[in-house]
């Protein structure tokens, strides 16, 4: 049966293309190995028919297979749809000229020639139908001259003695090629059993992985959305908290202010951790590269735990030791955050003696240092069995049921994971009884080795003691509420709007001093509302703005920014860092953008 190819190209057994591409891919890569078996029937043929016929017959078969070889190649790239008649005629031509051979030596002159005629021709029908296993009616064709030289031999024994035992040889030979072919063909259906298997499993495996990258994404946008509408209502909580710790309190009540402060920063600071473990997954966590001050980072590292230590009746040490640049580019906040969780860690499991905190520098070139922040101290230990798990994620070195120190056992895991990203890592080393190092190995660009002359100390001091006029912007009255009380409190004339259209009402008619836009509102958003006032060209154009919301991350910062705003605050609102914002809205946006990069970075880093 032939098939037609979409070229025009005729198959002879209906085959399928890709069993053609393989078979001819075969041959091709077997090319040289035809002249190896031509040599070896050349040298057969010299000891039994002479030299000069055996030379002829090997330039003909070295000429016919060199044509073969060429046609090969040519077919090769157009046996996507079918391998036409090219081949096969051309393959039969040259096979007749190989079955010269076995009529050479059976009509030779030697005792030997009628064996080697029969070996070469059953020889003949193995090679053919060995690499034409998955093609058997294309071998069957491209054989067929030896099939003609046998017929030959046969036709030349009749009414001899020999015929019949010539003949004998027939069904043997074919046996043969049948044995041949079937196990073939039962390869290579076993070949196939197992592909379609594999690519069944890779599906499988191919949609688990949509499962999981799509619930993976779901639990991002859900913990999104976690962090806004947990932020929101801890922002009334802890900003509440703030508020009556201004007011006369009795020691109960204050006792009882300070359990609602702290739990209330213990779930901020677990919603961070989570948070931070999620960007890490989907690779999202992002760091800033500014201008990093030696001894600025130094003192935003150790010192919310002298006090700590102090409380504890622990000796904090630090030192320098190596070569130190003053200026290093990075991220002050991701590599506080790591060191300090080190710290934090040192303090909560150290009972009694000392904490030394070392930080060591070497000089790569002249544009880079490395550093080792090192923590050791003399706690209880961590075995060898613990150690292999500590920086497993949701895991503590004491799991029991009565375990003293609360945590998520995500600290760890998120400070390698960081120094992962930074380039460096996190190494450990304790024994039971005698304490325990950390050490974390990162690199640095150098911007500075030695520190710079001080400049003179700017007053910032506000001349101009008037109270302001704000604009508060917050659908949520509670945090309306705590923000007019806490500016009121303080001299400030207030304003309020539940969203940005009203806000908008409001500025169109009224100038205010300083703008407090919340992000998320109903009716309109506060991007879009401080989008309007800059491009308003109203009387608050130039109003400095400061937005407020319950998303921590950096590209809701640069959003915030990019609509116009001069500061980004999160909620919960730390009021510090409010009125140091408010201290510099006086003096313009300018000064209202710096302020505001120095407390988020303040707030971060705390």
């Amino acid at each position: 049966m032939r098939v037609v190819g979409s070229d025009g190209f005729k198959g002879l057994d209906g085959q399928a293309p890709g069993e053609a591409a393989q078979a001819l891919t075969a041959i091709l890569q077997t090319h040289y190995l035809r002249y190896v078996i031509i040599v070896s029937w050349a040298i057969s043929l010299m000891v039994t028919v002479g030299m000069t016929p055996s030379l002829l017959w090997l330039v003909a078969t070295i000429c016919a297979g060199a044509l073969r070889g060429e046609t090969e190649k040519r077919v090769s790239q157009r046996a996507g749809a079918g391998w036409g008649m090219v081949f096969p005629a051309v393959a039969t031509a040259t096979t007749a000229v190989w079955a010269v051979a076995p009529l050479l030596a059976w009509y030779s002159a030697s005792h030997f020639g009628r064996e080697l005629a029969i070996a070469l021709l059953v020889s003949g029908y193995v090679l053919v139908f060995a690499q034409l296993r998955n093609s058997p009616r294309q071998a069957l064709m491209i054989s067929s001259p030896y099939g003609a030289a046998g017929l030959i031999i046969a036709v030349s024994l009749i009414g001899g003695p020999l015929f019949w035992p010539f003949v004998t040889v027939l069904p043997f030979t074919a046996a043969s090629l049948f044995v041949l072919v079937t196990m073939t063909m039962l390869r290579e259906e076993r070949i196939r059993a197992f592909q379609e298997h594999q690519a069944h499993l890779i599906e499988e495996l191919e949609a688990a992985r949509d499962k999981a990258d799509a619930a993976s994404q779901a639990k991002s946008n859900f913990l999104g959305v976690i962090s806004h509408e947990l932020r929101t209502p801890m922002n009334g909580v802890l900003g509440a908290a703030q508020l009556l710790s201004a007011t006369r309190l009795e020691g109960a009540q204050r006792e009882y202010l300070s359990i609602i402060r702290n739990s209330g920063d213990n779930l901020l600071s677990l919603l961070n951790d989570i948070l931070d473990m999620t960007k890490i997954e989907a690779g999202k966590m992002s760091f800033d590269m500014v201008d990093i001050h030696m001894d600025d980072l130094h003192r935003r590292i150790i010192g919310p735990f002298e006090a700590q230590a102090a409380a504890k009746g622990l000796t904090l040490s630090s030192s320098f030791e190596g070569e130190l640049p003053a200026v290093v580019r990075g991220d002050p906040l991701r590599v506080c955050q790591v060191v300090q969780n080190l710290l934090s860690n040192a303090v909560k499991f150290t009972d009694q003696g000392e904490i030394r905190y070392v930080v060591r520098g070497r000089r790569i070139s002249e544009r880079r240092a490395g550093f080792e922040f090192t923590v050791m101290d003399s706690g209880a230990g961590i075995s060898a069995e613990d150690l292999e798990r500590l920086f497993q994620p949701f895991t503590q070195v004491d799991n029991s049921s009565t375990r003293r120190f609360g945590g998520t056992g995500l600290g760890l895991t998120i400070a390698r994971r960081m120094a992962h990203i930074m380039g460096g890592d996190i190494t450990v080393s304790s024994r039971l009884g005698e304490g325990s190092t950390f050490v974390l190995a990162i690199e640095g660009e150098v911007v500075e080795w030695s520190p710079a002359a001080e400049a003179e100390e700017a007053d910032a001091a506000i001349e101009d003691g008037d109270h302001m006029n704000v604009l508060v912007v917050e659908d949520h009255p509670v945090n309306r509420m705590i923000l007019e009380a806490w500016m009121g409190a303080a001299g400030h004339r207030i304003a309020t709007a539940e969203n940005g259209q009203a806000a908008l009402d409001l500025a169109r008619d009224q100038r205010f001093d300083l703008i407090i836009m919340d992000v998320n509102m109903p009716v309109m958003d506060g991007l879009t509302a401080t989008r309007r006032i800059r491009e308003g060209g109203g009387i608050n154009a130039e109003t400095p703005v400061v937005v407020l919301s319950a998303s921590a991350r950096i590209e809701d910062h640069e959003a915030g920014l990019e609509a116009g705003a001069d500061a980004y605050l999160n909620k919960p609102i730390d009021f510090r860092s409010l009125a140091a914002l408010m201290a510099e809205a006086p003096r313009g946006r300018q000064a209202l953008n710096q302020a505001g990069a120095e407390a988020e970075a303040a707030a971060k880093a705390a």
